[in-house]
């Protein structure tokens, strides 16, 4: 008998490319016994859109995508046409799956109900976040929340299914198109991240059970609006120089969040003057990223209360947003607090 006496290291010649998104979240269906496999699913149907919009972000500037498509929307704001496009994908996605009965949009004035009585969940999503930024190829980024309904399968919809607090949320997650394309996402277990592999046109786990740090040395806020800051932003951004901070703006919400969520740091939208009640929306924006930064050990504030027990009173509600760290997030809160003459030192 012929014997080899030269065995090479065969694993070697290949390297691991690891999970993928959907045979994680197949692992991880038996942690939502209520679900019967309609949230994998539904969370299947957002990955395959984001898939897509991933695709049409990266061809923009080539096929005559990008720039302003024309119209404003229900906020006033110039839809660029990535805008349209993301919000098209999104909506067909998650129409065609049936686990979801209703969708809130960014882009859309009123609740999309999809006449689909016997779905479970209601998605509440901005399609293209940072949309200003594609002409100048700078990240930006899909947010979604998905909650259960409120009232009896097989009825219509209600206004309880939509407007429901942050805390009631079963899922959320973010996307983020940069220089790589990640899927970052939560169902109250943790936070894991996912890194798109384009050749193989597969989301692969890439950052596992993420925690942010508890404190770190970034601020990120629009310094412009420093005028129309309310005294304690300003004081507490003025410790941030003082601490030599860095301060790092991207103008993607997304972005700054991601990087931030990873480095540690805190994301700072508060109200202003010309926004007393903030700028950014509650329902498919706010609740998304607090959910998860809590998940990741650091915490969300609209600078008196927990985003997440805010109960919603309008579709487009808007919220000051103080995020990232826990303990930069709770330094700030006491900073507004002691200008309000709510504590002393």
């Amino acid at each position: 008998m012929k014997t080899s006496h030269f065995q090479p290291d065969q694993t070697s010649l290949a390297y691991s490319v690891g999970i993928t998104l959907d045979r994680f979240i197949k692992l991880k269906q038996s942690d939502f016994p209520f679900a019967s496999g309609e949230l994998s699913q539904l969370l299947r149907d957002i990955a395959l859109a984001a898939k897509i919009v991933n695709r049409e972000t990266n061809r923009a500037g080539l096929a005559n995508i990008g720039g302003a498509f024309g119209q404003t929307n229900v906020q006033g704001e110039e839809q660029q046409k990535l805008d349209v496009i993301a919000n098209i994908r999104f909506m067909r996605a998650l129409s065609k799956g049936g686990e979801v009965c209703a969708i809130v949009s960014e882009e859309e004035d009123a609740v999309i109900d999809l006449q689909n009585n016997s779905g479970k969940y209601v998605v509440a999503i901005d399609p293209l976040d940072g949309s200003s930024n594609i002409d100048v190829n700078i990240s930006i980024g899909t947010i979604f929340s998905i909650y259960r309904r409120k009232s009896p399968i097989g009825s219509p919809i209600q206004l309880e299914d939509i407007m429901q607090p942050g805390r009631e949320q079963v899922a959320a997650g973010y996307v983020l198109y940069g220089s790589s394309t990640m899927l970052v996402y939560t169902t109250g277990c943790g936070v894991n991240g996912f890194t798109y592999e384009n050749s193989l046109g597969e989301f692969f786990l890439s950052h596992p059970d993420i925690q942010a740090p508890k404190t770190g040395n970034i601020y990120s806020i629009n310094e412009g609006l420093q005028l129309e800051w309310e005294n304690g932003i300003s004081a507490y951004i003025q410790s941030c120089k003082n601490q030599k901070m860095q301060s790092r703006y991207i103008g993607s919400l997304v972005a700054d969040f991601h990087r931030n969520l990873l480095k540690g740091g805190i994301y700072l939208y508060p109200a202003t003057l010309k926004n007393p009640s903030g700028k950014l929306r509650l329902l498919y924006e706010a609740n998304a990223l607090a959910f998860i930064i809590e998940q990741a050990g650091g915490k969300a504030s609209d600078g008196k209360q927990r985003i997440l027990d805010i109960q919603p009173e309008s579709l487009h509600q808007r919220t000051p947003l103080l995020i990232g760290s826990v303990q930069l997030v709770e330094e700030v809160e006491q900073s507004v607090a002691f200008h309000l003459g709510l504590v002393t030192v």
